[in-house]
Parts: structure tokens; sequence; C-alpha cells
């Protein structure tokens, strides 16, 4: 088993490589230093002497990958490269364009997205599950059909409407809780309510749907029906036999939200007035501020390859088969 994890942490450093790189070819070769300098600044009416006052700012004034003017080991690491790309494997993100510290604002904006992502991760996987094995239980009856009915009205409603009607009924009609704003404390507890059960309201119709095409594929095998056969009850053989084969589908469809935990929610923190990573990156694409951008793409890769290793070593748990071949 200890070879097999080492192995699959030993994959993801080749894909990180290449996803630094793509992102440096995106950001620095296709979009050059002195697009970024007139979009900032603005196409009408831009100097030259401004482009380079505003490059020389950022360090955008250096060679790209290799400075031939320099000496010594300064030939690849006076470059935008090594300092704009590589340089973010030790998560020295720099500063934004404003001056602040990118690396102190992802510190202090990821407890907010936490705040509101773990509830709807927790709570949402426990309700899809329990919504999809009762649908499961009473299969090809009406519960069952209503079920599926009503998985396909909220896939079908976007995620806009639930937002907007849930802060006009809940919040403005209601007045149950603030419709946006944020607090320290307990205090941002009334804050978090309705952005929380909007997001477990609204994910309810695709999660629970898919887990009960899991639940309905895994109940028509073999072993189930030698469970039932030795008297066991169907609630047994459901939470028993059924939730656990399951488990490997239901990690790996997991480990996709998992960058979601630590980002935030874009829609949600910008409806909410929430100040979590997911607003700080919307804030950032619209003021231009391309190494907030730069950053939070590549964070946004290294949780998600952080997920998938950790996805691999949790089969190692639910799955002998993965043990034995490791």
């Amino acid at each position: 088993m200890l070879a097999y994890i080492i192995r699959r942490i030993l994959y993801a450093f080749p894909i990180l490589l290449g996803v630094n790189a793509l992102t440096f070819v995106l950001f620095f070769m296709v979009n050059t230093p002195d697009d970024m300098a007139r979009m900032h600044l603005g196409n009408k009416h831009v100097t030259e002497q401004a482009i380079e006052s505003w490059k020389e700012e950022r360090g955008y004034n250096k060679a790209l990958i290799w400075n031939s003017d320099a000496e010594g080991v300064s030939q690849a690491t006076d470059t935008i490269f090594f300092g704009k790309s590589l340089s973010l494997f030790v998560f020295e993100f720099g500063q934004a364009d404003d001056g602040r510290d990118i690396g102190q604002d992802i510190q202090t904006r990821m407890w907010p997205s936490l705040a509101i992502a773990i509830p709807i991760f927790v709570i949402g996987i426990l309700v899809n599950i329990t919504f999809a094995m009762l649908m499961v239980f009473f299969r090809a009856t009406y519960v069952d059909l209503s079920g599926v009915v009503l998985c396909v009205v909220l896939m079908s409603i976007s995620g806009l409407f639930y937002i907007i009607g849930g802060q006009f009924l809940v919040g403005k009609i209601m007045q149950l809780v603030p419709i946006s704003g944020y607090a320290e404390g307990f205090d941002a507890t009334k804050f978090l309510i309705l952005p929380v059960a909007i997001g477990i309201i609204s994910g309810i119709g695709s999660g629970s749907r898919w887990y009960r095409t899991l639940f309905l594929e895994e109940v028509s095998k073999d072993y189930v029906r030698t469970a039932r056969a030795k008297g066991l009850s169907e609630v047994k053989v459901l939470f028993s036999h059924v939730l656990k084969n399951a488990m490997i589908p239901i990690l790996t469809g997991a480990v996709v939200v998992l960058p979601t935990l630590f980002m935030g929610s874009l829609i949600l923190e910008s409806f909410f007035g929430i100040p979590g990573l997911g607003s700080y990156t919307i804030d950032a694409i619209h003021a231009q501020d391309f190494a907030i951008v730069r950053a939070m793409v590549f964070l946004g890769s290294v949780l998600y390859i952080v997920g998938l290793v950790l996805t691999d070593i949790s089969y190692t748990l639910v799955d002998p088969r993965v043990r034995l071949d490791g």
C-alpha cells in the first residue's frame, strides 16, 4: 500500500509542472506583459513610457525565460519565469497591483470560504445520499418517481434563481437573516445560514440523482441478492453493503469539489458579499489584476491535484484490491 501511495504522489509532480508551464505560456507569452499593461492602463493614449513604467513596477520588464544580458546563474534566475512562475512552488505569490501581499490576502480570505464551503460539502453529501437511499428503498414506486421528478426540476432551475429568490423571500420579505455582509467570529453565522442553505438545496437535484444511479447499479448485483437470501433487512443491505461498495465513485465525485473548499464559491460569495477567495478572484478579474488571477489559478491546480492524491489514498481504505495491487 505504501508503494501505491508513493507512486501516486510522484505522479502529481509532473502534472503540476505541466500546469505551471501552461499557465506561464498563457499569462506571459500568449498575453504578453505589453498586452497586460495596455489592458490595465487603457488602450487609448497610452505612451511607451507609461507601459515600461508599469512593467518595471511589477517586474515584467525582465526577459521571459533566459536573460542573455546577465552573467552566471542570473541568466536563469533574473527572469520572469523564475520570479513569477517557479516562485509559486514555494507559495511566494508576490504582490497585487495595489501593493497588497497576495499570500496574506489568501490566508485571511480562506476562512470565510471554508466557513461557507465545508457545511455545504458535508451536509450536502449527507442529504443527497439519504435522499438517494430513500428513492432506492422505494424504487419502482410513486415515491421513487416523485423523487426523480423533483430532482429533474431542481436541476433545471438556475443557481441564480435560488440566490435571488432566497435573498428576496428569506432576507427581504421574511427578514430572517441579512441579505449580504459578513462578520468575524460567531456573528458570521447569521450571514452564512442563507448561502449555505441555498448551496445545499441547489445541489440536491444533480447530487441525489447521481447517487441514485450508483446505488441502483449496486442493488442489481449478486452480492446484494446473497445478502437478502441470508435474511438481512433491506435497510441493512442498503447501508451496510450497497453504500460501502459504492464508496469509490462517491469519493471520485467528492474530489471535484475539494478545491472549492478553499477557493470558495464565486457566485455565492459575490452575491452575498462574503470576503472569501471566490469574491477575491472575481474582483481581481474585474480589476485586471493579473498577479492575483495567476496565483489563484496555480492554487486551484495544487488543490485539485492534492484532492486526486487524497482520493487515491482513500481508495486503499475502501477497496482491498488497491492495497493488494500496491
